[in-house]
């Protein structure tokens, strides 16, 4: 029997914790539709995404997030825990306090698709809830652009979102 490297079984991890997700999706929405389906997820993603924010941070013994310098730090070592290698998105931190988060090939958006168009035509991105929901948790004041409402990809054929934050000084 083969032994998982720490890659390997953060791969599977992630595949299997991503799995979870999808599938209580699409029984959700043969349950009550996408439109119910589609609020519990949003709130379901930002409530997750603001707990792992903070077990992450406490992880790596960070106290405070006091300036952009100190977000970044964090989100790199964030990504590098929840992100799994087919999940299919960049991400960059060129510009002073923003976060420019870019895919053409989304995970979700796939596993949407195929439960059918009035899915993916109803569905409000998970993902991007459960990234505002890190900085929520972290209590950072944030804007995003465009704003989280739909599937992007679904609509424009590719999907960003800019988080540009504020740091009192």
């Amino acid at each position: 029997m083969k032994t998982l490297d720490r890659k390997e079984l953060k791969e599977l991890l992630v595949k299997c914790w991503m799995t979870n997700d999808g599938l209580w999706f699409y029984h959700s929405v043969q349950e009550v539709g996408i439109e119910k389906t589609s609020r519990i997820n949003q709130a379901a993603a930002r409530a997750i995404g603001a707990i792992e924010a903070k077990r992450i941070a406490r992880a790596l013994g960070v106290q405070r997030i006091d300036t952009f310098g100190d977000l970044r730090e964090l989100m790199q070592s964030g990504f590098d825990v929840i992100r799994g290698d087919f999940m299919g998105f960049s991400y960059d931190w060129s510009k002073e306090n923003r976060l420019h988060v870019k895919t053409n090939r989304c995970f979700a958006y796939e596993g949407i698709k195929k439960i059918g168009e009035d899915a993916i035509g109803g569905y409000d991105c998970g993902i991007f809830a459960r990234v505002s929901g890190w900085f929520d948790g972290l209590g950072i004041r944030y804007e995003v652009d465009p704003p989280l409402k739909g599937c992007m990809l679904h609509r424009e054929g590719s999907c960003h979102r800019d988080f540009t934050f504020s740091f009192s000084a």
